[in-house]
């Protein structure tokens, strides 16, 4: 059985929807960098009273040519081209390459952790910046002044209200994103022009000898650290290569020169206006200077704040969805545990996990209660994605080595890349304790939840008890025919979690044989192997020789919802159709000629049983993962369960040899 992959993804080709979809979903974290780059690159370096016009030309000629090398360069022309059916991101792009060795799922578990951490700090760095702006209004700053704590409220706000929007589904809302960011890029670019076209002098900027006397002058004050905040410019590029399959990578390649010659304008515009006042002690006496909202016209100003709170906004949401697909992707993948997952809109694409917007919310206010101003946020951010980045840079090399580049040119591109961004990691440590510590301590988090689950797999997966199913055939024949026994159910469907050949898990077999004899007409042995590819619809059946011992393998991509019993009710159709198994034939039903019978799912639960040697360390792994999992999704609502007839089994999960015991009899 196969399936055709869905219409929305097919998006290779250019269309004018396409181009407005990229915008809206693809730059919504680099759209919003002209807010705090500038603005973080003078506070850091010690005010305007501390720069210089070469300070000021080399930071921009830095920007840009950071957003060249990393941001088109790297992604926008090599990892776009890392493709896995039209979708990217580290989890997409681990899928093209595990086969090349087990340890690249290091690297894949490490980039997704600090990726997730990094939608934690998007959404509290770039709605505050934003409500900062509020200060530029006259009418708000005699009112409040500096008063941060209504910053704050008004930031929480926001994000209580962007948090709760999710369970809706983003469906109307997605469809605004384009236009609105669309007319965001081209604000950007205007508002840039409007002080640019005053000294058209700092064009010079783009020369890159600007950039490296900037990193060994003295008026940098940072000296290459600087370039922690340069990075804050190129931070929404791995949200580029994440999103690559709602747009499309041609849509991309088209749209992106638009991108970047907006907020180069606008970087050129902030340049040319610091050059004209930072001699000017009124405004060297401003308090959070913020260059963004501080060169737009007069009487624009609250047409600039809010354009920048929605695009703002927007940025968040796309980072909020790419969270939802990210973790998506590494459940499918058994990096986490099963969540529940809702799918408010139209597409697949439209997810929405309750448990992760809750610990978003929370976590994005808590930064923003703990942080307070933008210029503390700007610490933490940047570390994770640099982290990212890296490991991106990683899985690239196999990628290249498999598409048959010579080991000479890979290795040579991924020190090029590597380089700069080790370079860029360095520089945003030095944050670690003003504030990067908290993108460290959200990843770490994520990423001990990722290695206890992917250790506690292999732990079992080494030393699973199986046994050859065909051997049993002649005691399951016996059983089905056995008159003496009470028919249990027509259907027996065990979920199992390997089905290699043959072989399969002996408690399966325990359970039909031992624990109760269960007779049914059909026993059912089904498996889901999730596929490197990610929309995958496809199943494989065997039938053993019988016509009531039935193993299906159902083929299902990483973004495909795993609902068995709808799979496994299309199949029976199927198997009868093709008389591979007979029909069954209802007396009693509400539906007429109703020909499938009844179902009883079978779902075994394990227990780690004190009867078995483990290491310390082993047993403390999979302690913590039988423990996540009693507090995450059950199995019954993750396979689409939640309306069938599910029985759930406990069996005593003994790994490694059994301890012996040495009672000795008393005698009297």
């Amino acid at each position: 059985m196969k399936q055709e992959q869905p219409k929305h993804h097919q998006l290779h080709k250019i269309s004018f929807a396409g181009l407005l979809v990229a915008m809206g979903v693809v730059y919504g974290d680099i759209g919003t960098s002209p807010l705090y780059v500038m603005k973080a690159i003078v506070e850091e370096n010690g005010g305007l009273a501390s720069i210089n016009r070469d300070f000021i030309l080399g930071a921009v000629s830095l920007i840009f040519w950071t957003l060249t090398i990393l941001t088109t360069v790297k992604y926008v022309i090599i990892a776009l081209k890392a493709d896995n059916h039209g979708e990217g991101g580290i989890f997409s792009l681990y899928t093209l390459v595990r086969n090349q060795g087990k340890f690249l799922i290091i690297p894949a578990m490490i980039g997704g952790a600090a990726l997730l951490a990094d939608g934690v700090l998007t959404p509290a760095v770039t709605v505050t910046t934003a409500i900062e702006g509020l200060r530029g209004i006259p009418e708000f700053f005699d009112r409040f002044g500096m008063d941060q704590n209504i910053i704050v409220i008004i930031t929480l706000v926001i994000l209580l209200v962007l948090f709760s929007m999710q369970r809706f589904g983003t469906d109307m809302v997605g469809k605004a994103f384009g236009p609105v960011m669309f007319l965001w890029f081209t604000f950007l670019g205007v508002m840039g022009i409007l002080n640019f076209s005053r000294d058209l002098s700092v064009i010079s900027a783009l020369n890159p000898v600007y950039a490296v006397k900037l990193l060994f002058s003295t008026d940098n004050h940072l000296g290459i650290f600087i370039l922690g905040n340069i990075f804050l410019a190129t931070t929404g590029a791995e949200a580029l290569y994440s999103d690559m399959g709602h747009v499309g990578k041609r849509n991309i390649h088209v749209s992106w020169p638009y991108v970047k010659i907006c907020l180069m304008l606008n970087y050129l515009g902030q340049a040319a206006w610091l050059t004209n006042v930072y001699q000017d002690t009124d405004i060297q006496a401003i308090e959070q200077l913020n260059p963004f909202f501080r060169m737009l016209p007069n009487g624009w100003m609250v047409i600039g704040v809010g354009f920048a709170t929605i695009a703002a906004v927007i940025a968040s949401q796309a980072l909020i969805s790419g969270s939802f697909t990210l973790v998506s992707e590494a459940i499918k993948l058994k990096l986490l545990p099963r969540m529940k997952i809702i799918y408010p809109g139209k597409t697949i694409g439209q997810m929405y996990i309750p448990v992760i917007n809750t610990l978003l919310w929370i976590a994005c206010s808590l930064v923003v209660l703990t942080f307070r101003t933008s210029s503390h946020m700007e610490a933490a951010y940047g570390l994770s994605i640099t982290v990212t980045m890296l490991m991106t840079t990683l899985l690239l090399f196999f990628f290249m080595k498999q598409k048959g580049h010579s080991l000479a040119t890979s290795l040579i591109i991924t020190l090029f890349f590597g380089g700069i961004e080790t370079i860029f990691f360095i520089s945003s440590a030095v944050k670690f304790f003003h504030g990067g510590f908290v993108a460290v301590l959200i990843a770490l988090v994520i990423l001990l939840v990722m290695a206890i689950w992917e250790g506690a797999n292999i732990i079992e997966e080494n030393v699973s008890d199986e046994v050859n199913l065909r051997d049993y055939l002649p005691q399951l024949t016996a059983l089905r025919d056995d008159q003496t026994i009470p028919l249990y159910q027509t259907n027996v469907v065990f979920l199992v979690p390997r089905l290699s050949g043959d072989e399969i898990e002996r408690q399966f077999v325990y359970s039909i044989l031992d624990k109760r004899p269960k007779r049914a007409q059909v026993y059912w042995f089904v498996n889901v192997d999730v596929t490197d590819e990610p929309f995958t619809q496809e199943y494989e059946v065997d039938t053993m020789g019988t016509d009531f011992v039935i193993k299906v393998k159902l083929h299902l991509g990483f973004r495909i919802e795993q609902e068995v019993n709808v799979y496994i009710r299309q199949i029976i159709h199927d198997l009868m159709k093709s008389d591979r198994i007979p029909q069954q034939p209802q007396k009693y039903s509400i539906t007429p000629g109703r020909n499938v019978g009844d179902f009883q799912f079978i779902l075994i639960q394990k227990i780690l049983s004190n009867n078995t040697v483990l290491s310390k360390w082993q047993r403390q792994i999979m302690q913590a993962k039988l423990f996540i999992k009693r507090h995450t999704m059950s199995p019954e609502n993750w396979f689409g369960l939640e309306y069938s007839d599910v029985l759930y089994e406990t069996v005593p999960l003994v790994i490694g040899a059994p301890r012996k015991t040495r009672l000795k009899e008393r005698k009297n």
